[in-house]
């Protein structure tokens, strides 16, 4: 009868002790989500793509001022002059990000981000002055720019959760959120008549 009692013990002790593997295992796998990821590739790769789109923003601090300019519509040219306090804004965000990182801020050149610029440009040289179809060549380039970094954002957004950095990703998430805010704007500019308007224009 001790026998058995001691067995029983013994059997119950080593249920136990492979439970409490099984929940050390468990916390372990869960870790990073909480503690942060160290030295990883994933984080270099999260820091080089800040790089990426920091030049970007920087660069279209220098570019929107020229889309507002050749702008027809006085809707659309202030859209554009609104999204350049903005794109200021997500500058100084991303700063605070690098900061967060301990890193200083560093712009790595965004050759996507240059080539939807450069196809704006083409648009303003291609349309004559003062006409709605040139303005919807402009909506059209704005909207690529958003779409780019909506999916930008929202990338590096779930990469900082990953890595557990919960702070960062709440910081992009206000800019993801007034990226989208952009792109809806732009189509309500052209849904309220420049597609109208410039469908009515002659050739």
């Amino acid at each position: 009868m001790a026998t058995k009692t001691s067995t029983g013990k013994q059997t119950a002790k080593s249920t136990n002790a492979a439970a409490g593997t099984a929940k050390s295992a468990t916390q372990m796998t869960k870790q990073p989500n909480k503690t942060g990821i160290k030295d990883s590739a994933l984080e270099d790769f999260f820091a080089d793509e800040l790089k990426d789109i920091y030049w970007a923003e920087k660069h279209l601090v220098k570019t929107l001022p020229k889309m507002s300019k050749a702008a027809t519509s006085a809707e659309l040219k202030q859209a554009f002059t609104d999204h350049l306090q903005t794109t200021k804004g997500h500058v100084e965000r991303l700063e605070r990000v690098f900061e967060m990182l301990g890193k200083k801020p560093q712009a790595k050149k965004c050759d996507a981000m240059e080539g939807i610029t450069k196809e704006g440009e083409g648009i303003i040289e291609d349309t004559e002055a003062g006409t709605a179809t040139r303005d919807v060549g402009l909506i059209l380039a704005g909207q690529k720019v958003e779409h780019y970094e909506i999916s930008t954002y929202g990338g590096l957004q779930q990469l900082a959760r990953t890595l557990g950095k919960d702070d960062i990703a709440d910081v992009l998430a206000q800019t993801l959120a007034e990226e989208k805010e952009a792109d809806q704007l732009l189509t309500g500019v052209a849904e309220n008549g420049v597609n109208y308007q410039s469908a009515e224009e002659e050739a």
